[in-house]
């Protein structure tokens, strides 16, 4: 993810912050600002100049929808399950659990796997990874070609081009060569760009998530539940 420049509301993050309260202000401080910055720069600015604030103004809301949530812990994963906390663990059995140690795939193919990996990325501020790796599955799916192209271009303004919203970590020529695969989209288009994301996912983040509270912590529940 690419580093914003330095400035005075960011910086303050720094600052230890011992309660959720603090971080909710803190938050909400800094979106006031984001969103004023946003309004001042609109006026007497080129079109391309105000796409490109708000490409920013959208990322730093995301960055801050994940502030005040910010914890590696089971709560986090039961909390954005779609299903109720305690019916979701009823469904989850310990081998199904165990088996997301297996591989990264086979973590990926588990709607709760998803859903955990999810909660501990977000833990890392780096949740665009996956939402562009899921984004890129769904978009495969895609059967209409009147639809491909604006759902193609609206992936590549939301995770791949300089300074996107949610911006993913690719090197310049992945970038560029899926830039060019847009113009003309089909299914595969995006296919160079979401195999490097995997790969960095796969050994970079996997290995942490399988160490991290959230993945431990829910291990545990469910062989209490057996218990």
């Amino acid at each position: 993810m690419y580093q914003e420049a330095a400035d005075p509301v960011i910086q303050g993050l720094d600052e230890p912050c011992p309660s959720s309260t603090c971080q909710n202000h803190v938050a909400t401080t800094m979106l006031t600002a984001t969103r004023q910055s946003l309004s001042d720069h609109t006026i007497g600015k080129d079109p391309q100049a105000v796409r490109t604030g708000q490409r920013q103004n959208r990322g730093m809301r995301t960055r801050l929808g994940c502030l005040s949530h910010k914890s590696d812990s089971y709560n986090d994963f039961t909390a954005i399950l779609l299903d109720k906390p305690n019916r979701a663990l009823k469904r989850l059995s310990t081998e199904e659990a165990t088996r997301w140690a297996d591989s990264f795939d086979s973590l990926l193919s588990h709607k709760y796997g998803v859903a955990a990996f999810r909660a501990f990325l977000k833990t890392e501020f780096s949740e665009e990874n996956l939402e562009f790796w899921l984004a890129c599955e769904e978009f495969k799916k895609t059967r209409s070609t009147t639809k491909l192209a604006s759902k193609a271009h609206r992936i590549f303004e939301e995770f791949i081009d300089v300074q996107a919203p949610r911006e993913v970590n690719i090197d310049f020529q992945t970038r560029e060569v899926t830039r060019n695969n847009v113009q003309e989209p089909s299914l595969s288009c995006f296919d160079q760009a979401q195999g490097k994301v995997h790969s960095l996912m796969e050994k970079d983040s996997y290995p942490r998530f399988l160490r991290s509270k959230i993945y431990t912590d829910l291990l545990t529940q469910t062989q209490r539940r057996l218990s």
